[in-house]
C-alpha cells in the first residue's frame, strides 16, 4: 500500500474545513439584537465606572457564559477590574491669555476643553507661553522640538500632527505616526516639566472637528497615575479661533506658526510678553470600569493564544443636543461588541477546538485614551510572547454588505500572506488605510497591544457597498461624521445586518486560519514594534 504523506500545513488545513462551518452561525439578526440592546437608553451611553456601563459589562459577561466559554479575567471571574480615577473640572475653571493690557477669558466647551493628569485636586498657573511646535522629541528622525528650551513650570503651546512628509522613512510620509497623536504630546510635555500643555485644533490636523472634543468636556476617567509619574496641571484644547487670538498676542498667526513648526531646524519659542493663567478646581473620584474577558481552550498549542478585542464603553450622559442627553454609541462601539459576542460564540460550539486558545476581550474606557486595554496589555492572563496576535473590532457600518475591507496594520506583520488568503476566500479586496494622515492605528484598541510587541491590528469594513451608488456612500459618510460622538448615534430598527454578518464571519474565519497558524507571528523587519517582540523572544 502506497502511504499518504500530509505537510503539517495541508494538516492545518484539513482540520480547519469542518470547524469552518461554525462561521455560519454567525448571523445579522443575533447581532441586531446585541446592538440594539447595548446602545438603548437604559445603558445611559456605557461610561466607564457608571451603572450603564456595568449594565454593558455583565450583559456581555452573561453572553459569553451563556455560549459555553471559561472565565478569562480576575480570581475565576469574567472581569478584570481597571483602577480609574475620574477627574472631572469644577464649573469655577478659568483659562485666559493676556498680553500688554490685553485679555482674553475663554469660554469652557466653547472655546477650550480639558483635564489634569497629575490627578491633583488643584491647579493653578500664571506664567509666560512657549511654543513648542509640534511637541514631538525623535532622535531617529533628527527632530527635537524641546531642543535648547526649558519648559519646566510653563505652559507650552503646540498642534497635534507632525511634520508633514512625502518620505515614508521620515515620520512615515503621508501617513501619521504616535508622534503625531495627541496622548502623545501630553506625555512628552509632561516628561518636560511644563505646568500645562494647549494644543491648537484645527480639523485637518487633528482631523476631526471640535464638536468631538466638545463631547469629550466631561468628567474624565483615567488609570490612577503612580507616585511620582509626571503629569500636567491642565491638558487640553483650544479652538482655532482661540489659537489665533493667543499667537496674534506675540505677533503671529495658525498658518504661519503650522509653516514654522513644519520645517527642519524649528526652534521652540518663548511667546514674547505673552502671560496664560489658568485656575481649576478638579473633583476626583476613585472608581473601577471592568474588561469582560472569556476563554476557549485550545488543543496542542493552548499555551499560546490569540485576542479577540472590541471596546464596550462610551461617552455616557452628558451636554444635551437637540434635547438629547445620552450619547448611546451604537456604532461606536455597540456593533464591535455585538461581533465579539457572535464570534465567541460560534468559536466555543467548535469541536474539536482548533491549536491555540482564544480570548475574547471586550474592554472599558477606549473613548478616554485605550486606558482598558492598556490595561490588559500590561496585565496579561500569559505572557506577551506566547500571543499570537490581536484583531480588533470597532465601529461597523449599517448600510450592508461591501466588497472590500480595510486592515491597517496587517501588512507591517508576519500574519500578511494568512490575511491576504482570507480575504480572497471571503471575495474582499483589501485596500490601505483611506486616511493615513489621520493615524487610524493608533486610536483604537489594537495599538496597545502592539505596544507590548504582539501583532495587532483593526478588522474594519471597507467602503464600496455592493448595490449602492458611490453618491449613496458619500451622503451617508456625511450623515455619520455629523453623528460621531453625538447623542444621534442611536440604533435603528431599519439598519441592514447584512455588512456587519458578512465581518463578523469573515473576523472569525481570519482569527482561526491565524489560530491554527504553524508558529508564532511578528513584525517585519523595521517596524516600530519589532524590538518589543524581540524581548519577549519571539524571531
Amino acid at each position: 500500500m502506497k502511504r499518504i504523506q500530509v505537510s503539517r500545513s495541508s494538516l492545518i488545513l484539513l482540520l480547519a474545513l469542518p470547524l469552518c462551518a461554525q462561521v455560519h452561525l454567525i448571523e445579522g439578526g443575533r447581532i441586531r439584537a446585541h446592538v440594539k440592546f447595548l446602545s438603548s437608553d437604559l445603558l445611559e451611553g456605557r461610561a466607564p465606572g457608571t451603572r450603564g456601563g456595568e449594565l454593558a459589562e455583565s450583559y456581555i459577561a452573561a453572553q459569553f457564559e451563556s455560549a459555553g466559554l471559561k472565565p478569562g479575567g480576575d480570581e475565576g471571574t469574567f472581569f478584570q477590574k481597571v483602577p480609574l480615577r475620574t477627574v472631572e473640572v469644577l464649573p469655577d475653571a478659568r483659562l485666559s491669555f493676556s498680553s500688554g493690557g490685553k485679555s482674553f477669558d475663554l469660554k469652557w466647551l466653547d472655546e477650550y476643553v480639558g483635564t489634569s493628569t497629575t490627578q491633583d485636586p488643584t491647579a493653578a498657573f500664571e506664567t509666560e507661553a512657549v511654543f513648542v511646535g509640534h511637541g514631538i522629541v525623535a532622535p531617529e528622525f533628527g527632530w527635537n522640538d524641546y531642543a535648547q528650551a526649558n519648559v519646566k513650570g510653563k505652559v507650552v503651546v503646540m498642534f497635534t500632527n507632525e511634520p508633514p512628509s512625502e518620505d515614508p522613512k521620515f515620520f512615515k510620509g503621508k501617513a501619521l505616526s504616535y508622534y503625531g497623536r495627541w496622548t502623545y504630546k501630553y506625555e512628552e510635555a509632561a516628561r518636560q516639566g511644563a505646568a500645562a500643555a494647549l494644543i491648537i485644533h484645527t480639523t485637518p490636523t487633528a482631523s476631526y472637528g471640535w464638536q468631538v472634543l466638545r463631547a469629550n468636556g466631561r468628567p474624565q476617567p483615567q488609570i490612577r497615575k503612580e507616585p511620582g509619574a509626571p503629569g500636567l496641571g491642565f491638558a487640553g484644547w483650544v479652538t482655532q479661533e482661540a489659537g489665533e487670538r493667543l499667537l496674534r498676542l506675540a505677533g503671529t498667526d495658525v498658518e504661519q506658526a503650522l509653516r514654522d513648526a513644519g520645517r527642519r531646524g524649528f526652534k521652540a519659542q518663548t511667546l514674547r510678553g505673552v502671560k496664560i493663567r489658568g485656575s481649576f478646581r478638579f473633583g476626583l473620584k476613585d472608581t473601577f470600569a471592568r474588561n469582560v474577558i472569556a476563554r476557549a481552550e485550545g488543543t496542542s498549542l493552548r499555551e499560546e493564544a490569540l485576542i479577540f478585542s472590541a471596546h464596550h464603553d462610551h461617552l455616557g450622559i452628558g451636554e444635551p443636543v437637540g434635547g438629547d442627553r445620552i450619547y448611546n454609541g451604537a456604532v461606536d462601539n455597540a456593533t464591535g461588541c455585538a461581533l465579539l459576542i457572535e464570534m465567541a460564540r460560534a468559536w466555543a460550539s467548535m469541536e474539536p477546538k482548533p491549536l491555540r486558545t482564544a480570548y475574547f476581550a471586550a474592554v472599558t474606557a477606549e473613548e478616554s485614551g485605550l486606558l482598558g486595554a492598556k490595561y490588559l496589555a500590561q496585565h496579561l492572563p500569559i505572557p506577551a510572547g506566547k500571543v499570537m496576535a490581536n484583531l480588533n473590532f470597532d465601529s461597523f457600518s449599517h448600510h450592508g454588505r461591501v466588497r472590500d475591507t480595510v486592515l491597517t496594520g496587517a501588512d507591517r506583520t508576519t500574519l500578511w500572506p494568512i490575511v491576504e488568503a482570507a480575504a480572497d476566500r471571503h471575495e474582499l479586496r483589501i485596500k490601505l488605510d483611506p486616511r493615513p494622515e489621520a493615524g487610524s492605528y493608533y486610536r483604537s484598541d489594537h495599538f496597545a497591544f502592539a505596544q507590548v510587541g504582539i501583532p495587532s491590528f483593526s478588522v474594519n469594513m471597507g467602503n464600496e457597498l455592493i448595490g449602492r451608488s458611490p453618491e449613496y456612500l458619500a451622503a451617508r459618510s456625511k450623515e455619520y461624521g455629523s453623528r460621531y460622538h453625538q447623542p444621534s448615534d442611536e440604533y435603528s430598527d431599519d439598519w441592514d445586518f447584512s455588512g456587519m454578518e458578512q465581518f463578523g464571519r469573515f473576523g472569525f474565519a481570519l482569527g482561526l486560519d491565524i489560530a491554527n497558524a504553524p508558529k508564532l507571528a511578528t513584525w517585519r523587519e523595521g517596524d516600530e514594534f519589532l524590538a518589543e517582540r524581540l524581548k519577549s523572544g519571539v524571531r
